[in-house]
């Protein structure tokens, strides 16, 4: 079942893949694997890696006018899948899609290493997370990333966390970040897939001190 905040509606479609729905316009967080669920106003990507920009994933639910946002690293692929309206975005920029306020917060590594010295997430590849504001709510997805400064001083009423560590926030990370901004409610993500389990999510809402919903797979 979606989680609904006042009238904003909130799917997980698995991985860090979300539906958020408002007055009958979808929005679409980085889609992968996903069964659709309508035509995409606007789709969001965090970042370049294949399971977040999935071209297979985009063409099921990108339709000409849908706005595409995504970082200036996802470019070249999207400009080979020739579809929607693109527009690319840096960390700290805000603008208007479809209604709603979009905010891009940084996303990055500072200890999830691929090799020695190289993160996953390097910062200079300026991967984001996302701020949506429709309906009055405030909704923070974070894409792929360790608990940075920059989630410090945020202001959410719902925040979307990665919670498997590897490549992301651990459990107790993500844990950690949440008891620090203090979004309303918190929901766990980037489990059950390639990393992470339901456990990592169950970890988690066990340590968090803001109410934690832990939601099916849509």
């Amino acid at each position: 079942m979606p989680f609904r905040f006042d009238d904003v509606e909130i799917s997980w479609l698995g991985h860090a893949a979300f539906l958020i729905t408002h007055e009958d316009t979808r929005y679409y967080l980085d889609p992968f694997k996903i069964k659709p669920k309508g035509a995409a106003d606007a789709v969001l990507i965090t970042h370049e890696h294949f399971d977040h920009l999935s071209i297979e994933d985009l063409r099921k639910i990108v339709k000409p006018e849908t706005e595409i946002v995504a970082p200036e690293s996802c470019k070249e692929n999207l400009r080979a899948f020739g579809m929607g309206i693109v527009r690319l975005v840096k960390p700290g920029e805000s603008l208007e899609v479809k209604n709603a306020k979009i905010e891009t917060i940084p996303a990055y590594n500072i200890n999830k290493f691929r090799a020695p010295g190289v993160v996953y997430h390097p910062i200079e590849q300026g991967g984001v997370g996302y701020i949506i504001e429709v309906g009055g709510i405030r909704i923070y997805h974070a894409g792929d990333t360790d608990f940075i400064p920059e989630m410090r001083n945020l202001e959410v009423d719902v925040a979307l966390v990665p919670v498997s560590g590897t490549f992301v926030m651990t459990a107790e990370e993500a844990a950690d970040a949440v008891n620090t901004f203090k979004p309303k409610v918190a929901i766990p993500m980037h489990f059950g897939s390639i990393v992470g389990s339901r456990s990592d999510a169950e970890t988690f809402k066990k340590l968090a001190e803001v109410d934690v919903v832990i939601l099916e797979k849509e």
